[in-house]
């Protein structure tokens, strides 16, 4: 029993069951993701629509709303329809695009009527670079740090394709936002008082978090990023392994985003490396070192520590970048935060001035009662 996959959670025929546990919960908000070759099981819009997959979330997102759950719906979070790959490549390809548009204007066509917040993607860092580098996750492949960044430059142009389709032809009727959801750690600097540290650390967030949300915001790779890739490629002798975008391309692609989810799990420390790592990878390109705190409660996983203030170091890092948007407050029930302006101010005035205030108030009202305590023993 359960030495394979086939029987896990059995969400497909308990989900009545597991919006009832929900609404006993409270939760306003669910965030689940859609199955790509669930509804097209080539991946491919004009050769075959499963209805039944169709009918499937109409059930499941009509139950949330008849429950007072609002859907976060994620359009793909590693589900490539495996047709695809064998055919095409997957996310190498550039062709998987214009299929992925087809697939989104599909969900926005069923379930966009009762939808209004959708994720292109969910954590795109690790599907190009686990997924197209070190092989680690689906579909496993060891194609280098060259096969992440042209995995990664398909996801990109495939997420702008589906927030302009949604601009173009859903928008104005269905009055929805389309988003993406990056995850990052924190790289705080070892040594604040070191500019080298600062910057390393700085470089560090712009290869995790800048890789994607730079250009999506902004139109362009991180110039760090940029430069360090050229670095390394050039010690090859070959041209930047980073692909490059077009004029046209950067600005089709920059603003293409009405919300950024994050995806955070934990914190290191960062420091520039005492030497230069052999090899051409993603993490080699980033030339630094990752370390971490003994004292940091350790959780099952030998990678996750517990640092909260990170998470807080994080939003502000969003924040001075200016990778968000001011759009209504909304927390999903799994570990992504859709990043707001609304969020971040309230976050702030309660860390900086509430916080302060309060200890400044405990500390005035102990003195007066020690004063008056010291008056009565006089």
């Amino acid at each position: 029993m359960n030495q394979t996959a086939d029987s896990a959670c059995e969400s497909y025929h308990k989900i009545k069951d597991d919006i009832q546990l929900l609404k006993e919960l409270k939760v306003n908000h669910y965030s689940f993701s859609i199955s790509w070759p669930r509804l097209l099981p080539t991946g491919i819009k004009s050769e075959k629509v499963n209805r039944e997959g169709i009918g499937f979330y109409n059930d499941t997102i009509n139950a949330l709303l008849a429950n007072k759950i609002i859907p976060i719906v994620t359009l793909y979070y590693w589900d490539l329809p495996q047709a695809l790959q064998q055919k095409y490549g997957g996310w190498q390809n550039i062709s998987m695009t214009r299929y992925f548009k087809d697939y989104a204007d599909l969900c926005f066509e069923s379930f966009g009527d009762r939808v209004k917040h959708w994720i292109t993607f969910s954590n795109p860092w690790a599907i190009a670079e686990e997924g197209y580098e070190t092989g680690r996750h689906a579909p496993g492949l060891k194609l280098g740090s060259g096969g992440a960044y042209k995995a990664a430059h398909h996801i990109i142009k495939a997420h702008a394709e589906v927030w302009h389709s949604y601009q173009k032809k859903w928008r104005r009727q269905q009055q929805g936002l389309v988003g993406i959801s990056l995850h990052s750690a924190w790289g705080e600097p070892i040594d604040l008082s070191s500019k080298t540290d600062v910057e390393v650390a700085e470089r560090y967030m712009q290869f995790s978090l800048g890789w994607f949300a730079n250009p999506l915001y902004h139109g362009d790779y991180p110039g760090v990023m940029k430069e360090y890739v050229g670095k390394k490629s050039a010690e090859q002798g070959i041209p930047s392994r980073l692909p490059a975008f077009s004029v046209q391309e950067k600005n089709y692609i920059k603003g293409t985003v009405d919300f950024l989810g994050i995806s955070h799990f934990t914190t290191y420390y960062i420091s520039q490396k005492s030497y230069a790592p052999p090899g051409w990878t993603y993490f080699t390109d980033r030339n630094l070192v990752e370390l971490v705190d003994p004292r940091w409660p350790e959780s099952g996983s030998r990678w996750l520590y517990s640092v909260p203030w990170g998470f807080r170091r994080i939003l502000n890092f969003v924040k001075v970048a200016s990778w968000h948007h001011q759009v209504a407050d909304i927390c999903s029930s799994s570990s992504q935060l859709l990043v707001t302006e609304p969020l971040a101010t309230h976050m702030e005035m309660v860390t900086e001035i509430v916080v302060p205030t309060v200890f400044t108030l405990c500390i005035l009202i102990s003195a007066v009662l020690l004063l008056l305590l010291l008056r009565k023993h006089q």
